[in-house]
């Protein structure tokens, strides 16, 4: 956990560096009241294993969630449409009443340590790591306690203060819980840069499985739904863009099922991205024996994702083999080509831009290139 010379150290640079009347810190306060808030933003470091926020996912989530003791897990290096950022991943709190069998903070587990935040306390701690230079942005979520609405509204009430009181204008993402209401979707949406709503699994089915307690159409793509008609309402108003996290390999999700969602989704419901996390057990959960994902199928399916996303593939395109699952030993774009381009080769100089961006090692600016 921090020591109290990095305590120090921060509050020394924040001395130095604030003259704001409306946050002034004395070193004494800071050394006083800095190491209770850091030691329990400490105990949230598994809230980075379990929700990715950047453009490059894979190399933020840890192989084998822990429970954290120790602040610099909680930071990770994220790259965002910005530029490479750290950004702290925090909860409001870490109890929660839903029974998700794969999550290390679900109702019941005994070696989740609870600890809970008020949102002027999260928001003074996150105001001081920021303007230390510790962090450079947020990623806020939360276990459910009292229901969703009143959750949601401690993680908007959090960020509120940050933005207003602390005058924050930094990244900052949001967790949307499963059926928060329409005004709270839409607070969050003006609030952040981007909001999640996690959908899990691609079907109620699969989602019963990993998550009983949770409405799929109802509670989570509802909200998706929500989020594009507020962009749509409020074509003119600077809004989150959305994301969703799907946990992979489980309980017998294919590659189908997630694909063709997510390019629903896509095109539909204008999500930004779409996240694969593939399942990591966790010890004293109902999910602590199964099979950790290979973290190839979460590779494939990210360039199965961006072929769907960026490159105007239709998922009947993508390669799939007879279980609906595509090959882990090749590239889907390079699947494709092995089957096809062999018999029936491109000529470059007169193929259309779809055509071109079917061949391995063409990109959209590739193709706008040669065109």
């Amino acid at each position: 956990m921090m020591g109290d010379e990095k305590i120090l150290h921060i509050a020394q640079r924040l001395f130095a560096l604030t003259n704001r009347t409306s946050v002034q810190y004395t070193v004494h306060m800071l050394i006083q009241t800095l190491p209770d808030t850091m030691t329990r933003l400490a105990q949230m470091g598994d809230a980075a294993v379990f929700e990715p926020v950047g453009d490059n996912p894979q190399q933020e989530r840890r192989r084998v969630p822990y429970q954290s003791h120790s602040l610099e897990e909680c930071i990770t290096n994220v790259s965002t449409p910005t530029g490479k950022r750290k950004i702290l991943k925090t909860m409001v709190t870490t109890a929660c009443e839903r029974n998700c069998y794969y999550c290390p903070f679900r109702a019941g587990r005994s070696k989740t340590k609870r600890v809970t935040f008020g949102p002027d306390e999260l928001a003074s701690g996150f105001d001081t790591l920021q303007r230390a230079g510790q962090v450079e942005g947020m990623f806020l979520s939360s276990g459910i306690i009292k229901g969703s609405v009143t959750t949601q509204d401690k993680i908007i009430d959090t960020v509120e203060i940050i933005r207003d009181r602390y005058n924050y204008q930094g990244y900052i993402h949001l967790k949307i819980m499963p059926g928060a209401e329409y005004d709270q979707l839409y607070r969050a949406m003006q609030l952040a840069d981007r909001v999640s709503v996690n959908l899990e699994g691609p079907t109620q089915e699969r989602l019963d499985a990993l998550a009983p307690k949770k409405d799929f159409q109802r509670e989570l793509l509802h909200m998706l739904q929500l989020a594009e008609q507020i962009r749509r309402t409020h074509p003119y108003e600077k809004l989150a863009g959305t994301v969703t996290q799907f946990v992979v390999g489980a309980v017998g999700d294919t590659d189908h099922e997630l694909l063709s969602l997510s390019n629903r989704l896509y095109r539909q419901y204008g999500l930004t991205r779409a996240y694969y996390s593939g399942f990591s057990p966790v010890i004293q959960t109902p999910f602590e024996n199964l099979p950790a994902t290979d973290p190839l199928r979460e590779h494939r399916l990210y360039q199965a994702s961006f072929l769907l996303r960026d490159y105007g593939w239709e998922v009947e395109d993508l390669p799939f083999l007879s279980d609906g699952n595509m090959e882990l030993a090749l590239d889907p774009k390079r699947a494709w080509a092995e089957r096809y381009l062999r018999e029936a080769p491109l000529e470059i100089m007169t193929a259309r831009r779809d055509q071109l961006l079917r061949i391995p090692g063409i990109g959209p600016i590739g193709a706008g290139a040669i065109l």
